[in-house]
């Protein structure tokens, strides 16, 4: 699909009670520049559900219609995820390739995805949204069963469907293993970083909100370990951990996660899951915020909503980035809330001494010694706790850990000694 400046009508039905209709349809054309499409027009409707048939009304796909015509449009981008039958009526009617808000945001992240397992994830997410649809392209699928009409025909045309739906299982069968292997190895590296016993702080937020940039920010000007920062919707769809040192005494491993947007594809959730382990396994999470822009309230609680549908939930604190935007004096901390600017690295150390408070503040070393009976309490030591070392002995694992009171409670029967 993609075409530099491919002239582009965007499109969205606002129904009863979508209080966030013109905030999602501002963020549809940002999502279509970073395509580089032009937007030349765009058209709204209010519907109290939208229409079976081509989604918009009859009279407003005429209106469509004469504006593809008149524009010069090749393209019409719809606000919302559209169904196989929805998309043949519409570009039967107009005549110009039709994308719904789910393909656009796949095509992105098909662009920018760089690494093996980026591009595997967005390959699956491609698949998923495509397996249900087969069925409402089985019309198209049926021509290419042969000259013959009636039965004979239907039925060429739903063995090609089945064809096409088993090639498309087995693929995402093997994309699935592949994964697990790539999980498998993320996990590897995790348990190593554990022994360390260094707390682990993601950074989530929306697209674009600076996450990269404050990440390289904390860095303090170590080139060789900076991430990829850009200017841009989804500059970056891979995770990154970096050692950052807070102060002389205390340092913690930070990780860049994939940024989120409204209206995220469910297909393209599920694909990054095990991207954004990282923060379901974080001691801390840093919910960055571009204060600067106007919708920031409706950007954190996309983000929020997002990490409560994969089931992360870990402590809080919330930095407001690009401060330098406005005219508002910074930097400023409010309990979990800091106004800093990466840019400028204006409240870093406020943010470092936040960091510090919440994942060294209670954490204490203790010796336990776990039974090999209860091997998911060893095992729950090494998820939730910062492990020194682990011993087999006679009368069990000897594991020496860095722990949170708050993550005590599992195994405090097991605890023999807290360590200097």
């Amino acid at each position: 699909m993609r075409q530099t400046t491919q002239p582009t009508i965007i499109v969205g039905v606002e129904l009863q009670k979508d209080t966030d209709f013109h905030y999602s349809m501002e963020e549809l054309n940002n999502l279509a520049d970073a395509l580089d499409l032009q937007v030349v027009g765009q058209l709204t409707q209010k519907l109290p559900v939208p229409n079976q048939a081509t989604y918009i009304g009859a009279g407003k796909a005429s209106e469509l219609s004469m504006m593809c015509e008149s524009l010069g449009a090749t393209l019409v981008v719809f606000n919302d995820e559209l169904s196989p039958s929805q998309i043949r009526n519409l570009e039967k009617l107009l005549e110009v390739t039709v994308y719904d808000r789910t393909m656009l945001i796949l095509d992105i992240f098909g662009e920018r995805a760089k690494t093996k397992e980026a591009q595997l994830q967005v390959e699956m997410a491609r698949l998923r949204y495509l397996l249900p649809r087969l069925v409402g392209m089985r019309a198209s699928l049926s021509r290419q069963g042969g000259s013959g009409t009636g039965l004979a025909n239907r039925g060429a045309g739903e063995t090609k469907l089945e064809l096409d739906r088993r090639k498309i299982e087995a693929r995402i069968h093997a994309l699935e293993k592949d994964l697990e292997e790539i999980v498998k190895r993320r996990e590897l590296q995790r348990k190593r970083r554990k022994k360390q016993a260094l707390p682990v702080v993601a950074l989530v937020g929306y697209t674009n909100a600076g996450k990269s940039s404050l990440m390289n920010a904390m860095l303090d000007n170590a080139e060789e370990k900076r991430v990829f920062e850009k200017d841009m919707l989804f500059a970056t769809l891979d995770t990154s951990v970096r050692k950052v040192e807070l102060d002389k005494n205390h340092s913690v491993l930070l990780a860049d996660t994939v940024g989120f947007v409204s209206k995220l594809p469910t297909h393209l959730v599920k694909a990054f899951r095990s991207t954004l382990e990282e923060a379901r396994e974080a001691d801390l999470l840093l919910h960055v915020v571009d204060y600067s822009n106007e919708r920031h309230r409706e950007m954190a609680k996309t983000t929020n909503e997002t990490l409560q549908a994969m089931e992360i939930d870990r402590p809080m604190i919330y930095v407001y980035n690009k401060m330098d935007r406005l005219k508002e004096a910074f930097p400023q901390a409010h309990g979990d809330e800091l106004f800093i600017s990466a840019k400028t690295k204006q409240g870093l150390d406020l943010l470092a001494q936040k960091i510090a408070s919440y994942v060294f503040q209670d954490l204490e070393k203790h010796l336990f010694i776990v039974p090999y009976r209860d091997g998911e309490a060893a095992a729950y030591l090494n998820n939730h706790a910062h492990v020194h070392t682990q011993r087999a002995e006679e009368d069990g694992w000897h594991i020496v850990a860095d722990l949170h009171e708050r993550d005590l409670k599992r195994v405090e029967s097991y605890c023999v000694s807290k360590e200097q």
